[in-house]
């Protein structure tokens, strides 16, 4: 399970592993959170061949594990455990070095909570968003996708779907499907680089995309697809029916649905009228 985690207003990413029971933090985040520098890689390395005991303990104990790039992408990134991340901190002259041990040490406490009570967790999912400035009725929804996204790429890993191109190519069969765009152009009508698709997507948007998901889950569960292009024809069906109420609901509202309105406009994203749009479009 990864995630990422905030600390003092940096993003800090995590990974958890089910078989140690332990949470695994970049390396690289954690620099950057406490030096604050620029080029937080940068500085890990000059970290390292400043103090070489660190480098080579950071070279026999801090694995390469796989972590989202801000596009989203899985990439091997050097990760270290609680234990390591403190060893890590000691060569690090920050005056957020206490604060962030008590973090480390609310870390693994909330984590704990959380496999006892499943609620927590996603309580803590709608922390991060509200402290990105999202509205509660547009993070209700988003953690309702998050879920189904879930669901999807469980049901896709147990049709032997591992590769992360694998994974793109199926999500971007649907999304085109659905909206009439490939994810690429989704991002450049909404004038996004690096961002999170979904997490720029108005309600309606939301709801469009969950629908593809679900229905695209759930047609995979009925028909078991073996080869890979056996799932790329079940996740555009999925998309085609969300792509029908898309259609079925812009005759009703006479506009499209399909927005460029971004999470610059966060008040826009809980989009139900003409007028929103229209305004975004035309300050």
């Amino acid at each position: 399970m990864s995630n990422i985690k905030i600390f003092e207003n940096h993003g800090i990413r995590t990974h958890w592993d089910e078989e140690t029971e332990e949470w695994f933090f970049s390396v690289v985040d954690v620099v950057g959170a406490l030096s604050e520098s620029a080029n937080p890689t940068d500085y890990l390395k000059k970290m390292r061949k400043r103090d070489v005991l660190l480098g080579d303990y950071i070279g026999t104990n801090c694995p390469q594990v796989d972590m989202k790039t801000d596009t989203g992408k899985l990439r091997k990134t050097l990760a270290a455990t609680t234990k390591q991340v403190l060893r890590i901190v000691q060569s690090i002259p920050s005056p957020k070095a206490e604060p962030f041990k008590l973090w480390l040490a609310e870390i693994g406490s909330d984590r704990l909570n959380e496999m006892a009570d499943p609620e927590k967790a996603i309580l803590r999912g709608a922390d991060y968003y509200r402290q990105k400035g999202y509205s509660e009725g547009w993070i209700n929804q988003r953690l309702q996708t998050i879920e189904m996204r879930k669901e999807l790429t469980d049901e896709w890993k147990e049709r032997g779907i591992e590769l992360e191109k694998q994974y793109a190519i199926l999500t971007n069969e649907m999304t085109k499907a659905w909206s009439g765009l490939s994810v690429r152009e989704y991002k450049n009508l909404k004038n996004l680089k690096k961002e999170n698709l979904r997490d720029n997507m108005t309600n309606i948007e939301l709801v469009l995309n969950m629908l593809a998901e679900v229905t695209t889950t759930g047609i995979s569960k009925n028909e078991k697809p073996k080869t890979f292009s056996e799932n790329k024809a079940v996740a555009k069906r999925g998309g085609n029916i969300a792509k029908n109420a898309r259609l079925e609901y812009e005759k009703e509202i006479n506009q499209s649905i399909v927005s460029p309105i971004n999470a610059n406009s966060k008040n826009l994203l809980e989009v139900n009228a003409k007028e929103d749009i229209s305004n975004k479009e035309n300050p």
